[in-house]
């Protein structure tokens, strides 16, 4: 394309921005989803938003290691600046070929986020970003560099600057701008820069090494010593304030032999894998953390069935209770915490909202119960993967120094599900089988989000990374450390890369280095819909390798039975009524106990269902002592009745009665006899019951009708409970539908704002509307609607919002005036009133 052809240089942003296709367009609008929030109203705007400090900032953090290199050397360069220029910057005088290779990618990338703009012969970073990255001695750049020689000399009188000159070699001149552009030029030639660096003494040399790479500042005596003063003297070191001096970013460079960082990172880092095992013992592994999973989640909300620990009154669980937990499950306390939020996160557990506020289990958690195991599971991880709380946080400090508790506020983390999902896609990427040393992922992590994760809330990602990790082991979505295949596809990702020709690693030591020149593109968050199906596909690949439940019990002599697996749900069910769990492992201990046999009574079960029961379910007959022991306390259960007086006590031998007035550890229960069979209490009904057991007594609780009263397990429930809504990081990137009306609206309200208008017709004001009187706009229209010309107007909606649009008038009656409308593209009404005027546009408008 010859020079006559090419078109005119953008002059601004929104210049650049109009020269872009739609797919161009909405490219950055899904990259920097808070540029339609709202949607602009032209393109002039869009570009405003782009620039804006909030937005800028939210787009730098966004950028991998490489980019935001690349727009730190840019805000070190002139503005604007060339290709050429800036490839010297981040490749250097010897080409760093990867640099070579990966910078144009790095660049389309800052022009595709709108944050550089510009040709190649014209590179213009965001004003925006070129003062949030460029060096300043409260804010220093990254790159180490400090001001320009013409920033360093802006205050120094023109008697000292033509000192230096003189002192370096140079001509004197008649000002000092001149001056100064001469003493830059000086230090911007390579060959005149050696020459003059030549005859340094060689202590002044070691100043200009210390001072290379960063910081540039150095603080003098007010007699610098002969090193320095030679130094001072050319101008090679500059005074910014008293005592203090910097080396101008012109001399640093040419140290540096062009680069503006001292090590660029074009590639990622790589992902290695420490060892490699066979995909079917890593499935196998994570069904079997699945499994325990599911178990400890449900031993959970047992153990919380009939009221859990009580609500603080700021939130979230007392450390004490968050204990207790962990004992019961028999966990850390960090382990606890996460199963606690796991099972929040998922819906399960909840507030019960009473006046005595405690946590119990939801409505959902039945549902669940009645779901297969693999889609229990499934439910779990998928609302692990979307949450934002993040049960690590627990036992910290907010920014208050209040502690964290779970459960409580403060917990969300709006990066934790991009982490944990960006985690999972770097081990997706692994060979099949394949686990990865941590501290790689990590620095892949780091590398791909700079200001997020090295200087930013103390590693936060970093944190949340190493969380994701032992947290999806936990969960059974990796096994021995490498992504399943559930987990695989709970991701939607394709099928594991093979092994590289080196061959697998077979032990721990071993290592596969993972290279990524070549990389996929990363696996983007799925939509909820996808989620779903995805998570569906992923419990059809677990459910096979999940144990089947069982539906027998060994049971023995010293009253323990024996479950060598996973039972069936109305078995477990009956056996964690009728007998308490002794031990947990591989196989679950049951003892049956006096208690835990009074208590399947209480719940309506008669000795002979209990004795049927247990010959049902036991591969071993009924032992002889757990028979006697349930006879014995179903002979004596419901003996004595209890009821509401206060309390009372009846039975039908007077000689128990008789008995129990009798007994001294009767006397804080206030009884006194009503009757030969009745005794009243002063007690509660429940503290009578209490009370009479610990005496060795068998009482049953009954209604006021006299039938006895059965207590059944499962009985709290909270009012219907909606699972926490994940704190969003920042608008959500738009859909298609919402995307292509937004750049409908935009390009619309950029054809109304900049399309030509006759000369004379076009208020003097930028943006203004035009104005015209009621006659001129009816005769306007009249005409245009027989001359078929387009037309600009302003007008104002019902709501008093004022805009631009071009028209083309088919009818005007009746005080309104119908045409279609280009900036909608679509033809509409409006009333003549509602016109604030009219204006015709020029004979070339496009």
């Amino acid at each position: 394309m010859s020079t006559e052809d090419r078109p005119p240089a953008p002059r601004s942003l929104a210049e650049a921005l109009r020269a872009r296709g739609d797919a161009a367009l909405g490219a950055l609008l899904r990259s920097r989803p808070d540029l339609i929030t709202p949607v602009p109203t032209d393109l002039t705007q869009l570009a405003t938003r782009a620039g804006t400090r909030a937005s800028v900032v939210r787009a730098l953090e966004r950028l991998d290691r490489f980019a935001l290199q690349t727009a730190e050397a840019l805000a070190v360069a002139a503005d604007p600046a060339t290709y050429g220029e800036l490839l010297g910057l981040m490749a250097g005088d010897d080409a760093d070929p990867a640099v070579v290779a990966a910078l144009p990618h790095a660049l389309g990338l800052l022009r595709e986020q709108a944050l550089v703009w510009g040709d190649d012969d014209r590179l213009r970073l965001v004003r925006t970003a070129r003062e949030l990255l460029a060096p300043s001695p409260q804010h220093p750049s990254p790159t180490g560099l400090g001001p320009t020689v013409q920033e360093a000399t802006a205050g120094m009188s023109p008697g000292r600057i033509q000192e230096i000159v003189t002192a370096a070699g140079l001509a004197s001149t008649h000002d000092s701008v001149s001056a100064v552009t001469a003493l830059a030029g000086l230090f911007t030639d390579r060959a005149r820069m050696t020459a003059l660096l030549a005859d340094a003494p060689a202590d002044s040399l070691d100043v200009l090494e210390r001072l290379v790479w960063g910081p540039p500042y150095g603080q003098v005596t007010h007699d610098p010593a002969p090193r320095l003063r030679w130094l001072l003297d050319r101008g090679l070191l500059l005074p910014t304030a008293p005592g203090t001096v910097v080396l101008p970013r012109e001399v640093a460079l040419h140290l540096r032999r062009g680069l503006a960082h001292p090590a660029p990172e074009p590639v990622p880092p790589v992902v290695e894998a420490a060892a490699v095992h066979r995909p079917q013992v890593v499935d196998s592994a994570a069904a079997g953390q699945a499994y325990t999973a599911l178990a400890t989640v449900e031993e959970l909300l047992k153990d919380w069935d009939e009221g859990g620990p009580a609500v603080l009154r700021a939130g979230g669980l007392s450390v004490r209770d968050l204990k207790r937990t962990a004992v019961a499950l028999d966990v850390p306390e960090p382990a606890a915490a996460f199963w606690v939020e796991l099972a929040y996160a998922a819906g399960l557990i909840a507030s019960d909202g009473e006046a005595d506020e405690r946590y119990a289990a939801t409505p959902a958690y039945d549902e669940w119960l009645e779901q297969p195991p693999a889609e229990r599971w499934s439910r779990l991880v998928t609302a692990w993967l979307a949450a934002t709380r993040t049960a690590g946080l627990v036992g910290g400090r907010d920014a208050k120094d209040r502690t964290l508790s779970a459960l409580g506020p403060g917990l969300d983390r709006s990066a934790a599900p991009e982490v944990r999902h960006r985690v999972l896609a770097l081990l997706a990427e692994l060979p099949e089988g394949a686990a990865p040393v941590a501290g790689t992922v990590l620095a892949r992590l780091r590398w791909e989000r700079p200001l997020r994760g090295d200087r930013r809330e103390d590693d936060l990602r970093g944190r949340l990374a190493e969380w994701a990790l032992s947290e999806a082991e936990l969960l059974g979505v990796t096994g021995r450390g490498a992504l399943s295949a559930q987990g695989r596809a709970l991701l939607g990702a394709p099928a594991a890369p093979a092994p590289g020709p080196e061959g697998e690693p077979s032990g721990p030591g071993d290592k596969l280095p993972v290279h990524h020149h070549h990389r996929p593109a990363p696996l983007a968050p799925l939509s909820p819909a996808e989620q779903a199906v995805a998570s569906a596909a992923a419990a059809r690949l677990l459910a096979p390798l999940l144990p089947e439940p069982l539906d027998h019990v060994l049971l023995q002599a010293d009253l323990t039975a024996v479950a060598p697996g996973p039972l069936q749900r109305p078995l477990a069910d009956m056996l964690g009524v009728l007998a308490d769990v002794e031990s947990k492992g591989g196989a679950t201990v049951y003892r049956f106990t006096p208690g835990s046999v009074r208590r399947a009574l209480d719940a309506g079960q008669a000795a002979s269902d209990l004795h049927a029961f247990l010959a049902a379910h036991s591969r071993t007959p009924v032992p002889q002592p757990l028979a006697y022991l349930i006879d014995d306390v179903a002979r004596r259960h419901g003996h004595l009745r209890v009821g509401a007086a206060s309390a009372y006590v009846r039975c039908d031998d007077d000689a128990v009665l008789s008995e129990i007035l009798a007994d001294k550890r009767a006397a804080g229960l206030g009884l006194r006899r009503l009757a030969p069979t009745v005794l009243a209490a002063q007690a509660d009904p429940a503290g009578l019951l209490e009370g009479l057991r610990a005496m060795g007594f068998a009482p049953a609780a009954e209604s006021a009708e006299g039938d006895v009263l059965i207590t059944r397990a499962l009985a709290h429930r909270t009012p219907p409970r909606s699972a926490p809504e994940p704190v969003p990081d920042g608008p959500p990137v738009p859909d298609d539908a919402l995307l292509a009306a937004a750049l409908r609206a935009i390009r619309a309200g950029d054809l109304a704002s900049t399309t030509p208008r006759k000369p004379g017709t076009a208020p003097a004001g930028n943006g203004e509307l035009p104005r015209t009187g009621a006659a001129e706009t009816l005769a306007t229209m009249q005409a245009a609607v027989l001359t078929g010309e387009a037309l600009w107007i302003g007008y104002v909606n019902a709501e008093g919002a004022a805009s631009q649009r071009v028209i083309a008038p088919v009818r005007v009656e009746g005080g309104f005036v119908t045409a279609y409308d280009h900036t909608a593209d679509e033809v509409r009404t409006y009333p003549l009133h509602r016109i604030t005027g009219v204006a015709e546009l020029a004979d070339d408008a496009g």
